[in-house]
């Protein structure tokens, strides 16, 4: 079972789907959130999806797909969380996990369009596996606990300006919070959906050519790890993302002249079992 909110920025219905049909969840919820996700939203809208009980949403293939999750409190991002991507990057393999956050207001649908910033000229890509926290999560005892904790899984792509992340200032935010810079989606699919998360093969395009091409099996901290650790420095609320670490295959890891994302561009990303986005680049 997966959840997902359709049509304009401002404006998204919440559905559930079920075996490829959507499912309207207003009389249920006026959006998929937090307030959602922490009442046991996710378990409710899979029984009412399976018995019949919801409307269909006739239009719903004609419309715009949101991200997954309104309205998080706040993304927490792992650097440096794939062996591959550390290398790539001349970074050391990290002792605990490199954590930074990206300003929520990034958040858009999987096919939005990504906005360049006006003087950037390292503009770079990123695929990553999000986790949507279900349930508040603070100084939990082990990663063991970290599943109870959590209320799904969705695509995510962690665009970053490298310039502003590491030549202006040495502080990551700039490089990360840039307007669009985090597309989402185009579902957020729920943990007994997806299953295993230790093994998902990962993958990027950049105009129809490959330039990552990972799996979550090489993560450095995995996502209970994760969770359990961030837990022990804020308080982790219902809706907030986090983006897990990317795989190696960005444009700062080749070697010169980098292939950063121009205007114009399209990039193609998805991760097993949680679909596939599409974005196309254009200058802001």
């Amino acid at each position: 079972m997966t959840c997902a909110r359709l049509g304009q920025p401002g404006a998204e219905i919440p559905v559930v789907q079920v075996d490829g049909v959507a499912y309207d969840l207003r009389s249920v919820t006026h959006d998929i959130d937090g307030a959602f996700l922490s009442s046991g939203g996710m378990a409710r809208a899979a029984a009412l999806g399976a018995s019949g009980a919801l409307p269909v949403l006739t239009d719903a293939e004609s419309l715009r797909i949101g991200a997954p999750v309104a309205a998080p409190t706040k993304i927490v991002c792992i650097g440096l969380n794939y062996r591959d991507h550390a290398r790539e990057t001349g970074a050391p393999i990290p002792a605990e996990p490199v954590v930074f956050m990206k300003d929520p207001s990034t958040l858009i649908g999987p096919n939005d369009d990504v906005l360049i910033p006006r003087t950037s000229v390292k503009t770079d890509w990123e695929v990553e596996l999000a986790v949507v926290i279900g349930a508040e999560a603070r100084y939990l005892d082990s990663p063991d606990d970290a599943p109870a904790h959590i209320a799904g899984y969705a695509l995510s792509h962690d665009v970053s300006e490298r310039e502003f992340q590491l030549e202006r200032g040495g502080q990551w935010d700039k490089g990360k919070s840039c307007e669009t810079f985090n597309p989402c989606g185009p579902f957020l699919a729920s943990a007994d959906e997806l299953g295993d998360v230790r093994s998902l093969g990962m993958r990027l395009w950049v105009n129809d050519v490959l330039q990552q091409d990972g799996s979550t099996s090489t993560m450095i901290f995995d996502v209970n790890h994760i969770v359990w650790y961030l837990s022990q420095f804020m308080v982790l609320r219902p809706g907030d993302i986090i983006n897990t670490g990317t795989p190696a295959g960005v444009a700062l890891g080749r070697p010169d002249p980098k292939p950063y994302l121009r205007a114009g561009d399209v990039v193609t990303l998805e991760i097993d079992g949680l679909g596939r986005a599409r974005q196309e680049v254009r200058q802001a």
